[in-house]
């Protein structure tokens, strides 16, 4: 999300139609990875609207837009506002993961189960760093036991409320469940067991089956940290 040095956000708006197209990608059609602000954004002036290379709308938000839409859904639903952001970054990353495809084959001329999976994950996720959510990494050595770890370096929410003593990134945990949902057509979840508002250096997500999730949930409840949880789950334990 962090887009300038003023601590202002992006977010992905709907796709739009429009003749004035981005002049990075007349010019170099066959370009990817396009971390750079000047690269990945077009600016119509004459509309008002911000662009990106996958012609995708994006708006501009304060840190104070993150701060007061958390703390005024806290105020007006207490502690299920994590739910009502886990769920908008469900829904969002439902839509998000039909579009990535979508604009994957028309750049790389491949659907995107004909490609390497990492390969395919990373070209997701490089116009989210050029957003501003942060980079990540992504651990699949368990996937075929059911469940994966994704890391989040510098998350747009977590830095922004700071330590707090709890996880926030709940937006995030939604995005991934919904996205890898509709990627293998598989109903997942997913779970902040790390959190850099927790004082870690950095935030850690769990992705995996709702039995898992579950598990995991009640382990950290019970104070559990996230090297716990991932032995736990790396020697198969779950719930009773």
């Amino acid at each position: 999300m962090v887009a300038t040095s003023t601590h202002k956000f992006i977010i992905p708006k709907k796709e739009l139609d429009l003749t004035n197209k981005h002049w990075a990608k007349q010019q170099f059609p066959q370009k990817n990875a396009h971390y750079g602000f000047t690269d990945f954004f077009h600016f119509h002036s004459e509309q008002g609207v911000v662009t990106d290379w996958n012609e995708s709308r994006n708006l501009f938000a304060s840190e104070d837009f993150i701060i007061g839409l958390i703390e005024g859904l806290e105020e007006e639903v207490g502690s299920a506002s994590s739910v009502v952001m886990y769920n908008i970054g469900y829904q969002w990353g439902m839509r998000d993961a039909k579009f990535f495809q979508q604009w994957f084959e028309k750049e790389y001329g491949k659907s995107i189960r004909e490609v390497n999976s990492l390969f395919m994950l990373e070209a997701w996720w490089w116009p989210f760093t050029a957003q501003g959510w942060g980079n990540w990494e992504v651990d699949m050595s368990e996937y075929k036991n059911g469940f994966m770890f994704v890391n989040i370096f510098d998350s747009a929410v977590a830095r922004t409320l700071g330590d707090v003593g709890k996880p926030v990134c709940h937006i995030y945990a939604g995005l991934f469940a919904g996205f890898f949902t509709d990627l293998v057509r598989k109903s997942l979840s997913c779970i902040e067991i790390q959190c850099y508002s927790m004082g870690e250096t950095y935030c850690k997500f769990l992705l995996g089956s709702k039995d898992r999730i579950d598990a995991a949930n009640f382990w950290h409840n019970e104070g559990a940290t996230a090297k716990d949880i991932e032995k736990r789950l790396r020697h198969g334990e779950l719930l009773r």
